[in-house]
């Protein structure tokens, strides 16, 4: 499984939604199931896949899908 691929894995399980809806435009607060408690469970498990400690900054800033794979970029994480 690609790093691609992983994304959208994790999205998908820690919001409870389809991995089709999981794309880079899908933004914090757009569907129900992004709300604040189902972003601190994605970032937990972004962490556990990725196997990186992000950064309060960075939790913040991780407002999309497109954001959370520069945010990613940061660690080293290459899509």
């Amino acid at each position: 499984m690609n790093n691609s691929e992983k994304l959208v894995q994790v999205f998908s399980e820690a919001l409870g939604i389809e991995s089709e809806v999981v794309v880079d435009d899908l933004q914090y607060n757009t569907i129900k199931q992004w709300d604040s408690t189902a972003h601190m469970v994605l970032v937990s498990e972004l962490e556990a896949a990725f196997d990186v400690m992000l950064d309060t900054d960075d939790i913040i800033d991780m407002s999309s899908v497109g954001k959370a794979k520069a945010i990613l970029g940061k660690y080293d994480v290459t899509f």
